[in-house]
């Protein structure tokens, strides 16, 4: 790979191993010095991913405050937030305050942005201890840097939206971004949503309404996220089963879909997806949780003929069309809203 390439992958980052993307290393060199083509950002908040902060979380008890330690030595020990257990990191918000003549990204000192790449892969130096945080909300108020490389992405933050409202829809902007690419592609009626209370669940059964799914099932875990995905009117049918018991899964659906889409945060939901989806369907697989070896080996075992994706963070126009999202459906906000502002 030609230097100027790897530069832009944010090679020159990697401390070991030698060779690898800032995503798989062991440890990044997260100094606030920039590159004539990166980056720094003056973090404000970072966003845990699901998966993350669930696993930290439980392995901790509930206890905050070891959470907090927990993810302040993930940070210092490896450069980058990325959860060893889960593999998987989140996003972060902040204030552009230094670009390198060379950067192309079109950022400006001062912008407020978000990063849409995951905190897996990017250099991060905390310097007050998340001193403001409490350990128990996915949603960590911070101070430190973070840098950004050539090839990264970030959106400014817009004005008209709460940060932790954008926060909270631009850390899964992918899902629904994904979800309505491949409805469009495959011209799927109905669409199956595991997960569907959550954000990237809701954001989901909304852009594959907008694509033009005409059947939508929500299926969640208890009868209180039934109870405000039905009052939220984003499916035209909302179940109630375990994700992670795929018998279970397949008498709530009772009718496989065209496309299921796996929201979930926890490990498991492979084999109940794909018994969810209808033969020459497609599944979605959009979580940090997900064993590929679960999926590929589950659906042979089925004979299951279904297409399978791994979820892609990023699709072209996914920030905006995820706050577009947000914008225009009420039963979105009244689904995220309560997460993120308590409202």
């Amino acid at each position: 790979m030609r230097r100027s390439a790897a530069r832009a992958l944010g090679v020159h980052r990697v401390l070991e191993p030698v060779g690898v993307l800032p995503q798989a290393a062991q440890r990044l060199d997260a100094d606030p010095a920039i590159g004539p083509d990166e980056v720094r950002v003056s973090v404000q908040r970072l966003n845990l991913d699901a998966a993350s902060f669930r696993q930290l979380s439980e392995a901790c008890r509930g206890d905050g405050e070891a959470v907090r330690a927990a993810v302040l030595e993930i940070v210092r020990a490896r450069g980058k937030m990325q959860n060893p257990v889960t593999g998987s990191g989140g996003m972060l918000i902040g204030v552009v305050d230094a670009v390198g003549p060379e950067s192309p990204l079109g950022l400006a000192v001062g912008q407020r942005v978000a990063t849409l790449v995951s905190l897996t892969l990017t250099p991060l130096a905390i310097t007050d201890d998340l001193s403001g945080w409490d350990g128990r909300s996915e949603q960590v108020p911070a101070a430190g840097t973070a840098i950004l490389f050539a090839r990264s992405i970030a959106a400014a933050l817009p004005d008209d939206l709460p940060d932790a409202v954008s926060l909270a829809v631009l850390d899964v902007c992918g899902a629904p971004a994904a979800t309505a690419r491949v409805v469009a592609r495959t011209g799927a009626r109905s669409v199956t949503v595991l997960g569907a209370a959550g954000k990237s669940g809701c954001l989901s059964l909304a852009a594959a309404r907008a694509a033009g799914a005409t059947e939508l099932t929500g299926l969640v875990r208890h009868e209180a996220e039934a109870a405000a995905l039905r009052a939220a009117g984003l499916a035209d049918r909302v179940v109630v089963a375990d994700a992670t018991d795929p018998l279970s899964v397949a008498a709530a659906v009772r009718n496989p879909a065209d496309v299921t889409v796996v929201c979930v945060n926890v490990p498991g939901a492979e084999h109940g997806a794909i018994l969810a989806t209808a033969d020459g369907g497609t599944v979605v697989f959009f979580s940090m949780a997900t064993s590929f070896a679960a999926a590929a080996l589950g659906a042979e075992g089925m004979a299951a003929d279904v297409t399978m994706l791994v979820g892609n963070g990023y699709t072209p126009g996914h920030a905006a069309l995820a706050l577009d999202l947000y914008r225009a459906t009420p039963g979105v906000r009244a689904l995220l809203d309560p997460r993120v502002t308590g409202c």
